[in-house]
């Protein structure tokens, strides 16, 4: 298959959260670029096509918006500029 990224991602394994609507999942990040990521949820759900995900190991918050799922795992670019962590709970509000 073709590689259609313009930055090659980096495999890693890092808890990360996800928050949006009020709401925040933990999750992991399975791979990272600074334009995206793939990441694996606890279960196969339905997302909203755009919230935020913040890495514990960084504590970035990261804007996000949903390319593509499979399963219990979803694929992400990054949009907007990231936040610091202590702003986690503010970037859920609606």
């Amino acid at each position: 298959m073709k590689e259609r990224r313009e930055i090659e991602r980096t495999n890693v394994d890092e808890v990360a959260y996800i928050s949006g609507d009020g709401a925040s999942l933990r999750c992991r990040a399975f791979n990272i670029s600074e334009k995206g990521a793939a990441i694996e949820l606890p279960t196969k759900q339905q997302m909203m096509p755009d919230f935020k995900l913040m890495l514990e190991k960084d504590r970035i918050v990261r804007h996000c918006l949903l390319v593509w799922s499979s399963g219990n795992r979803i694929g992400v670019i990054f949009t907007g500029d990231p936040l610091d962590g202590a702003d986690f709970a503010r970037a859920s509000e609606p």
